[in-house]
């Protein structure tokens, strides 16, 4: 793939309108941006090609509008946050290829930045129908004269600003993309061991392919959060009003078996925090009866919301001879201080361990930053959860297949 250096260093970008598809599809909340990460991990290419004096339009999506302006999916915020952190103006145009873009693009100089509207304003940012989409793309190609993948966040989506784009106008992968593929390359093609994966969240379903695949390659497999209570109901425990998924536990049992088959550890709570009603993630209410039990004597009438400090100590124990780590989901609702300490406990424990660890975007990046740690202190962070995960699976991604055209 041809980078942004290659970029500068060849045909130039000064003077020249370059397109960078970013991922600002940062978490919101009444308005205001909660976690501005993913604004923060694009900033290095938009500041490089700002100082090679390129005309920069930042183009992104932010939720799941239904192909039409919605404005509580505008980037407007994510654009003056953007400001912020460059400390100089950012233009916003208030439609994606309408008037208010062209004339955006049209009044930047060398070395000044504008952000077009949410991309998913318009239907065929996300069309099926490969005519749709090619037309949008070239509304957008219109916009620009160079074209720099940086959402990485996007790149397992076949959509017009990923996919199609890219073809018409002559492009390289960002800074950002960059680290995330080598980061990922690391996970995949010569990892260092042991390889111990961490895998949260709520639902199984969405990390089968994931496992399927890592059985052959990581040397552990620990397994918390939502989804930990499709295993244990596989393993004939009950799980009273827990998060389960019954139409999974035939396929869970398979991979049990098949990870004792191909000696793959798979490592599961032994206890875990209960409550009766799910916690206010809003007012942060306390909760008053939370209680630790085994996972061999889950009450009928409690869900469980967070592993317990038994299972803290058995992962930290789990992660202390790692050499790699990938980390998945959380292990609980983080969101409520009631139920962080398991998350708490792994990030700590990738922190103490001497491996090179990769948090896997999504919650479980957003709850590094919620509950205080040094993001530094990782190796590293993704910014797309999703995509990460179908690398893992070994899918070919379409945003990257493009950019290597």
């Amino acid at each position: 793939m041809q980078t942004i250096d290659d970029l500068i260093a060849g045909p130039g970008v000064a003077g020249k309108r370059v397109f960078v598809r970013a991922d600002l599809n940062v978490p919101m909340s009444d308005g205001l941006i909660t976690d501005d990460g993913r604004i923060r991990a694009v900033l290095p290419t938009i500041v490089k090609l700002v100082e090679a004096d390129a005309k920069v339009i930042v183009a992104s999506h932010l939720g799941r509008p239904k192909g039409e302006p919605d404005p509580k999916f505008s980037l407007l915020q994510a654009a003056e946050r953007l400001a912020e952190l460059l400390g100089k103006p950012v233009a916003f145009a208030q439609d994606t290829v309408g008037p208010a873009a062209h004339d955006a693009v049209n009044g930047l100089e060398p070395g000044q930045v504008a952000v077009i509207e949410n991309l998913r304003f318009n239907a065929g940012e996300t069309s099926k129908d490969d005519a749709e989409r090619g037309e949008f793309a070239d509304q957008l190609a219109a916009l620009a004269d160079l074209y720099v993948g940086d959402g990485f966040g996007a790149v397992h989506r076949k959509h017009a600003s990923v996919y199609d784009l890219p073809a018409r106008l002559p492009h390289a992968v960002g800074l950002l993309i960059g680290t995330e593929v080598g980061v990922l390359k690391r996970l995949t093609e010569d990892v260092e061991r042991p390889y111990v994966v961490v895998l949260g969240g709520a639902k199984v379903s969405d990390k089968l392919a994931v496992i399927d695949n890592l059985l052959g390659k990581a040397d552990r497999i620990l397994v918390g959060g939502g989804m930990m209570f499709t295993f244990l109901a596989a393993q004939g425990h009950q799980v009273g009003t827990s998060l389960l998924q019954e139409d999974q536990i035939a396929v869970v049992k398979e991979y049990l078996a098949r990870a004792e088959r191909e000696g793959v550890e798979f490592v599961l709570p032994v206890d875990a925090r209960v409550s009766a009603t799910f916690p206010d993630l809003k007012t942060k209410a306390p909760v008053d009866d939370v209680e630790v039990v085994g996972v061999d004597a889950m009450p009928a009438g409690k869900m469980g919301l967070d592993v317990g400090p038994k299972t803290e100590e058995l992962f930290a124990a789990k992660l202390a001879d790692a050499r790699t780590v990938f980390w998945n989901g959380p292990m609980g609702v983080f969101e409520h201080p009631a139920f962080a300490d398991g998350t708490s406990a792994v990030a700590k424990g990738l922190l103490d361990s001497d491996a090179f660890t990769v948090v896997g975007g999504g919650d479980s990046a957003a709850a590094v930053r919620l509950l205080g740690f040094d993001e530094t202190k990782f190796g590293h962070i993704s910014t797309g959860g999703g995509a990460s995960l179908e690398y893992l699976e070994g899918k070919t991604l379409p945003g990257l297949a493009a950019l290597e055209k």
